[in-house]
């Protein structure tokens, strides 16, 4: 099974110390499938604490510093605090701990659809950013994707249906993108409802830089349109989907090839978060509550072809 912090894990006399913070208290942030979030509550102000229980000091240096150098480069994100000697992580505990200021806003899932439109801007100006900005340093190349060892373990997977299935759409997409010559950006990786704060001003705020990488903005888009763009049954929503391009192309206009190949790269991005649900619940560490977890993401991509068909027109 994967492992957690708990707050009464976190040390924080020690994290008051190594932050130069007073009259600390911490609670439990809900979310997050990889590491542990809290509130941090002090005299100095409020804070987001993470402990990055799936990283080590290495990548998680990495992490803080894109998100650090996404936001001055202007994408609304997490403000990172430094340590007192000006570190981005404090190991604490045998724990890799990263500070965050509080953005006043919260979470709203679905992410309502008068929003869909910021959120498509949102990722149209990260996709407008240089890839190579002197601040973003060892940003991943594709790293998005499924890997060759991904790829690889395809063919053991005990469900031999879903293993099928899943090899057989890779190869369409595989095929689709050929041909495809587009320039590669930054892309988030992840835009989920859950990785979006509506903050108080009305605003969105990103956060989760996780899945940064440079690669395909369609992918990226993609992954959005997964992320946000879902119907209450799970399955593609033509209008939240539109809601979604109309406000990527008001910076970002998408070209007929574009269009064409934007079904593709929705159900590339479904296909990469199905394995990776299987894979994490039935491989990794096997939990018979979220087994069947990845069957969502196959009743998404089925739906696919008949949400896109009025894109190519409009």
């Amino acid at each position: 099974m994967a492992h957690y912090t708990t707050a009464d894990q976190i040390d924080l006399t020690a994290v008051a110390s190594r932050y130069g913070l007073t009259g600390v208290s911490i609670a439990p942030l809900s979310g997050g499938a990889a590491n542990s979030s809290f509130r941090l509550g002090s005299e100095q102000g409020e804070y987001v604490l993470a402990s990055l229980d799936n990283h080590d000091e290495q990548s998680a240096t990495a992490l803080a510093a894109h998100t650090r150098a996404l936001r001055d480069l202007g994408v609304p994100t997490s403000e990172v605090v430094p340590t007192k000697d000006g570190a981005l992580i404090a190991t604490i505990g045998g724990r890799i701990l990263v500070l965050k200021k509080w953005i006043a806003g919260g979470v709203q899932q679905p992410l309502p659809l008068a929003l869909l439109t910021d959120a498509g801007d949102l990722l149209a100006r990260l996709h407008a950013l240089a890839p190579n900005a002197e601040s973003l340093v060892d940003v991943p190349v594709g790293a998005r994707r499924l890997s060759p060892q991904h790829l690889a373990a395809i063919p053991g997977f005990a469900d031999q249906e879903f293993a099928q299935w899943l090899t057989s759409r890779l190869g369409r997409i595989r095929d689709a993108e050929a041909d495809t010559h587009r320039s590669p950006c930054l892309i988030h990786g992840d835009l989920f409802d859950d990785n979006l704060i509506v903050r108080d001003d009305g605003g969105l705020s990103v956060l989760d830089w996780e899945t940064i990488s440079v690669d395909d903005p369609l992918l990226d888009l993609g992954m959005a349109a997964v992320g946000l763009a879902q119907d209450e049954a799970g399955l593609l929503a033509t209008g939240r989907l539109h809601a979604l391009l109309d406000g990527y192309e008001k910076s970002r206009p998408l070209t007929s090839a574009d269009r064409a190949l934007l079904p593709f790269e929705i159900e590339h991005a479904a296909l990469i978060i199905a394995f990776h649900r299987y894979y994490r619940h039935n491989v990794r560490f096997p939990n018979p509550d979220r087994a069947t977890y990845h069957r969502a993401m196959v009743r998404f991509t089925e739906s696919v072809a008949a949400a896109c068909e009025p894109v190519g027109g409009r």
